[in-house]
């Protein structure tokens, strides 16, 4: 039986706190990518992440179930982000995310096409990288959690017209930066004439 979010939002409120560590095993993967993807470093992504579930946790009794509470964390999540990244004013080195996981070459039939894939995938992450946070967040948002327009505009605070303005130069940005990594592929295949 699966328990919902707001059943284990009230447990948390009567005292049960391992019904909390449910909620945070949940979303933690979500929170922490689109918080690295904003920050850029891993090890402050942890921190702010972090720093995110405490909030909530503190938090929760304001929740007030108008919106879903993924949603209601994923705000959290990105005003933690953007706190961090003012108060680091300074410039940062982009610091890429290792997502490979420890994976047995023999259990993968086709082990040059996971390669591929894996690669592909790695580029369209380091692509999202050199996003700005804002561009990073909303593209995360809205193709990877599947969020709406209505929904980024309550995470983010910005008029759903501004989430679709960004929201397109975000995409026309990315696709441009994904061309000139896969600009020597097309031309391989002979599809770059």
């Amino acid at each position: 039986m699966n328990v919902t979010d707001q059943q284990l939002i009230t447990e948390t409120l009567e005292g049960n706190t391992k019904s909390f560590g449910v909620l945070v095993g949940r979303y933690q993967d979500f929170v922490f990518t689109i918080i690295v993807r904003m920050v850029k470093v891993k090890e402050e992504a942890e921190e702010v992440a972090q720093d995110t579930f405490i909030k909530a946790f503190e938090s929760l009794a304001s929740f007030r179930g108008e919106s879903q509470f993924s949603s209601w964390l994923y705000s959290i999540a990105y005003r933690k982000a953007l706190d961090r990244i003012k108060k680091n004013k300074r410039q940062r080195t982009t610091e890429f995310l290792d997502e490979t996981t420890e994976t047995s070459f023999a259990a993968i039939e086709n082990g040059l096409h996971y390669l591929e894939a894996k690669e592909k995938s790695q580029k369209i992450n380091d692509c999202i990288m050199k996003l700005n946070e804002e561009e990073a967040a909303i593209i995360t948002f809205y193709y990877f959690e599947e969020q709406s327009v209505r929904e980024i505009s309550a995470i983010t605070n910005l008029t759903e017209d501004n989430v679709k303005v960004k929201l397109y130069r975000s995409r026309k940005k990315l696709f441009s930066l994904l061309q000139d990594y896969f600009k020597p592929e097309l031309k391989q295949n002979g599809t770059d004439r």
